[in-house]
Order: C-alpha cells, then structure tokens, then sequence
C-alpha cells in the first residue's frame, strides 16, 4: 500500500486528531477576510480545511509572534465581561464516545479559560470545562468530553473571561481509543489485509518537506506549508509515526525520501536516524525519542516522481541522474546494508510538449524509448550500480464506452487498468534488450503507485482490481513489489467509523489466496483477449494483457509449501461460464474448493453502518473438470496436490 499526506488525506482517515492548524500556521480570523493560500503555477487548488475563527468583540483576538510553543506564533485573546476566543466547527462526534484533549496556555491571572464542546445552540447542547488560572509561563492542561449526542458539525471552544488576557497554542482533541495519534478503527481494517509493505509517506507532499523538523514531542515541531497540495500540516506525522503506523498495520515500511528540495546530506541523516545505532548521531537522536533500537528499515527509494515537471525541485533527467548518484552514495555509506530503488518512469508515461495526448500503440512507445521523457532509461544508461529496483507510478482513469454493447463495455471497462501492467511488462523486455544485465544483475521493477481513478468503489472496479492484480501476478519474474493508492482507498470512512470496501475486500482476497511465496503456473488456453474496440481518452496503452482463456481471466500457482494448486478465476461477464480446467502434469489428490467473491449488481457497494453487498463466500467442494463461473464474480479455486 502506499499513503501521503495529500492535504488533509491522512488526516481525516487514519491520523486521530480532530482539529485542524492546531498550531496555528495561520491567522485566526473573520471569514469575511480570509486571505488567499500561497500560490504555486500550476499547484492544484487549495484543500478544504477547517479554520479556525474569532469569537466575541472585535479586536479582542490577535496572533503573538513573541511566544509561542510549536510554531512561529500562538493566540492572543483580551477577556472581559463578555466570552472571547476561538472557535473551529465542523468536528464529528459520536454519543457516548470519550475524546480527550490538551491545550497549552499563559496569561494573567484574572482570566478565567474554558474549552467547551458543542453540537447546538440550546444550553443542553455543550459540555464546558473550566481550567485552572493562567500562570505566567507556559502550562499543559488535558480535558476530556463525552458526548451525550451525535454531530457531524460540533465545535470546540476556547474562551475566556475575566479580566486581562491570555495566550493558547498548540490544541489538541482525538477519540480516547486512539493509538499514539492513530485511529484504532482504520489501522485496524488496515491490518486485516495483511499488506508485505507500505510505501510511506511518498508523493509530491514529500518534495518540500524537511523530516528534521517533525521529531520529538509533537506539540513542539513546527507546522508547515505543503506547496506541493497547497495545504497546512502540523508536522505531527514524522517519520517515526510513519514507521509506527507500518507497525500497526503489520507492513514492512518502504520510506521513500525528498530528492525535490531535499539534498544527499538529509537523505543520508534519514537513513542514520532510522537504521543507526545509539553511538551514531542520528541514532542516538532516535534514542532520546523514545525508540532506541534501529527500525532497520531495509527497502529506500530516491526521490518521488522527480520527471514530473509538477514535482518541486524538478530538473532535468540528466541533473536527476547526477542527484541520483549522489544519494545513493551518501544512503550507502550510512548504511550499507540497505536496498536502493530508482524513481523511473516510462516512455507511456510522459507525452512530448506540445504533441497531443494518444492511447499509445507499443510501435508509439518504442518511438519514444530513450528519448528525454525516458527516465527509466536514464537510470539504466547512467546509474548502473547504484540501485537494485526502478519504480514506475501510473494511474488509470475510467473512461465510458457509451457505443459500446453492455457485454463488451464491461470487458473492457474491467481490462483497461490491465493494460498498463502489461504495458510496462512490454517495455521492460526492451530494456532487458538494450541492457542485458539487468537480467544478470537480478534489477527488479516495483509499481509503487497505482490507481483506476475516476469511479466509487463497487463490484465493477473490484473486477478491474482484480484484472489488475492477476496481470501482475503474471510478471512476478521482475514485478516483484506494488504499492495501492491509497491504503485508506480500502475503506469507506467517517469521522467516527470505517468499513472495509469491495476494493479493500479484493485486497485481502488476494492476500488469502495467493500470500507471498506463491509460485506462478503458466495458463494456456484456446481463446485470446481480443484487442480494444471502444478505446476512449488518452494515456491508455493500446496492449493487451490477461490470459487466453477469453472471456474468463485466469492465473495459477503453486502454494508456498507445495501441497495446493490455487487458480484465480475472474468472469467479468453477466452471464455463468463454463470452465473447462485441465491440469497438466500437475497430479491432483481428491476434490477441490471454490470461493466466489460477488454482489447483487455492478454497483453494489460495501457501506458503513450497512450489510456489505460485496462479499465472499465459504467454500464450496468442487470436482471433476467442467467448473460453472458465476457471472460477476472472481473465483478461488484450490486443489490438493498429490505427494
């Protein structure tokens, strides 16, 4: 899986906290004057946050820059007679459910400060907490509410009265269950797919950010401006909650690191503060956070999609491979021990400028191979030994085929995402072409970002997923390693509560059926996948992938322990399929057993608070060698292998 901090991404699915700038990055102020964000040319629009506002006479709130505790200024608020102080709405809450909380606060003794939770305007529809007197310097205080009442547009309050001032920073508010700032509900249906890894945090976020500044107590680390999502962060998440969060899930962490505006040096620092000992420096800084033995985190990458002339600090592919090498040597010489993937990217991925944007035909990549767009190629050509991996990131975008027959539509509707994995598989035969030791030197290609875009999460895009995975299954020979966006996409989620979706459900079918260890069949078969005849948009290779056992899509393999043979069988098709299954030179012992992952209609759906619609089955004993597919559905078929 690979997650980023995409505006508030994280933090509204797995991150707990409830607040957003709890640190104040910007100004607190009226509605009416709200300035615009920073702007980058190019940058996409700015993310919706929650803001905070000014509550009672005008002028009574202003910003101090002369003391602060996290970042480069806190809340200053005049009391009186009547309420002042800061509001933020918008927050959901749960009835009964216990969120606690803290604040930093200083000021004069004569104001009395309060943090209120509300969810209405009546009296009966707030919970108040008064705290002790101000003192000159600063203070941490908790609180805690527990709601008698459901709201998806609560507010949290932090006013006074009295007389003189004071100052706040730093507030901070998430559900009482949660795990060191993570939730307990989403990382939970997180480890329940049983990921190898999660690529973290990655994306165009990691370009302008500086780990060093998100270590330790995190009511102490600087927030910052994401110019690469036009979005504030708190800096909470550093990496050693990102490494955390790996833990939780169960997942090896795959730490990628800023080669946009990061150099070599920080890159370096990165590896010695997660993989150092106590008598390094960086490690002995680890330490002192509370994490004395090193993470050993083995698997890097450098830099995330550095072609892409929407990444910060992008430049050419040839200064890029002078970067390049220079990470790689600087990451060595912390650690030797770990393993280096390149950031690449394909000739399919990129279009020239200037010249209009197609569904490449293979004949239209192989005109593009080596060119300047190529930096899969420039890895290859001038950074020979200092990696063992390339990485490729692609994104599909679901097209309609409104000329086409439903029957067909769904084919390939469900195929289009498949054809890129091949796409990449074609490409990669003329790399090992042009440059035989890849093959010598066991290089290996990771798709660490991938997605089809565009559409819910439902039966129908379960079936592409599951096109998806099985072409990837086929190339295991090099594609050793993939990385979903995002893990949270494997949920529906809510401020209070989270559900596994259909494409988190194909996820751990998958993880069930097929764990790592598996060893590939090769599948033949009588019918070929028919080339496109509705191709709709642009950027979708013009390549066919599956297996030729049309309409069905079929992969095999051999269990890790070599007592099962275990097909995958996926029939994107509305009507039953008759599979004729033989399996040569592969003695079988006794019958079989079937599970079949299905819903009522392509749109069924798996939502919170309702029975799921997607589901799979218990098993079922199957014999002989006619085996009915159901239509709509993805089937696991496993048989015994004699001894």
């Amino acid at each position: 899986m690979f997650i980023e901090p995409i505006g508030n991404l994280v933090g509204r699915t797995l991150w707990a906290e409830m607040l957003d700038d709890r640190k104040f990055y910007a100004d607190v102020l009226p509605a009416s004057v709200d300035p615009d964000p920073p702007a980058r040319p190019g940058a996409p629009l700015g993310i919706s946050f929650r803001k905070w506002r000014p509550l009672g006479t005008d002028g009574a709130v202003t910003m101090d820059e002369q003391s602060s505790v996290g970042g480069d200024q806190s809340v200053r608020i005049a009391v009186g007679t009547a309420p002042a102080g800061i509001v933020q709405g918008g927050i959901g809450i749960a009835k009964g459910r216990r969120y606690t909380g803290s604040l930093w606060f200083r000021g004069d003794p004569g104001a009395m400060v309060c943090v209120a939770l509300t969810w209405g305007d009546g009296p009966d529809q707030r919970l108040t907490i008064s705290l002790p007197a101000p003192q000159p310097g600063w203070q941490k205080v908790p609180f805690d509410f527990t709601p008698p009442a459901d709201s998806d547009q609560a507010r949290f309050e932090i006013t006074g009265t009295g007389s003189g001032f004071f100052l706040v920073d730093a507030p901070t508010l998430m559900p009482a269950d949660n795990i060191d700032g993570w939730r307990a509900d989403t990382t939970a249906i997180a480890r329940s797919l049983h990921s190898g890894m999660w690529r973290l945090p990655g994306g165009n976020f990691l370009s302008n950010w500086d780990w060093h500044e998100a270590l330790g107590d995190r009511d102490h680390r600087r927030p910052m401006y994401d110019h690469a999502w036009s979005a504030i962060h708190s800096n909470d998440i550093g990496m050693d909650e990102w490494i955390e969060l790996a833990q939780l899930v169960g997942a090896d962490p795959y730490v990628t690191v800023n080669a946009g505006l990061g150099d070599a040096n920080s890159a370096a620092e990165l590896v010695e503060y997660l993989n150092g000992t106590t008598d390094s420096y960086w490690g002995s800084k680890r330490a002192a956070n509370g994490h004395s033995e090193p993470y050993a985190i083995k698997y890097w990458n450098i830099g995330n999609e550095p072609y892409g002339d929407w990444q910060i600090g992008a430049t050419t592919r040839e200064y890029f491979m002078l970067k390049h090498r220079e990470f790689a040597d600087r990451m060595k010489r912390a650690d030797p021990s770990i393993v280096l993937i390149g950031s690449g990217a394909m000739p399919d991925q990129r279009d020239p400028p200037g010249v209009p944007k197609v569904n490449p035909t293979i004949e239209d990549i192989k005109a593009r191979f080596g060119n300047e767009m190529d930096w899969t190629y420039g890895l290859f050509d001038q950074a020979k030994g200092t990696f063992s991996g390339v990485t490729e990131h692609w994104y599909d975008r679901s097209e309609q085929r409104p000329d086409a027959p439903p029957s067909v539509e769904l084919q390939e509707w469900t195929r289009s995402p498949q054809m890129q994995v091949r796409a990449k598989a074609m490409q990669w035969d003329l790399y090992r072409e042009r440059f035989p030791w890849i093959d010598t030197d066991g290089i290996f290609l990771w798709i660490d970002e991938y997605a089809y875009i565009g559409g819910p999460a439902n039966l129908k895009s379960a079936l592409a997923y599951c096109m998806t995975l099985q072409e990837m299954l086929r190339h295991t020979g090099f594609l050793t390693g993939a990385a979903f966006t995002t893990g949270a996409s494997t949920m529906e989620i809510a401020p209070n509560s989270s559900a596994l979706n259909s494409t988190g459900l194909v996820f751990k079918f998958y993880q069930q059926h097929f764990p790592g260890g598996s060893v590939p069949v090769l599948v033949t078969g009588n019918a070929p996948v028919p080339a496109p005849q509705f191709p709709q948009g642009a950027e979708h290779p013009l390549t066919v992938g599956g297996s030729p056992t049309y309409p069905l899509d079929i992969i095999a393999a051999i269990s890790a322990d070599g007592t099962t043979i275990k097909l995958g069988v996926v029939n994107a098709t509305f009507e039953k399929q008759e599979l004729d299954l033989e399996l040569k030179n592969i003695p079988v012992a006794g019958t079989g057993r079937m599970w079949v992952l299905t819903g009522p209609s392509l749109e069924a759906q798996n939502r919170i608070g309702k029975a799921p619609q997607v589901v799979s089955s218990t098993a079922k004993t199957v014999r002989g060698r006619q085996i009915a597919v159901p239509p709509l559905s993805i089937s696991m078929l496993e048989f015994p292998l004699a001894k």
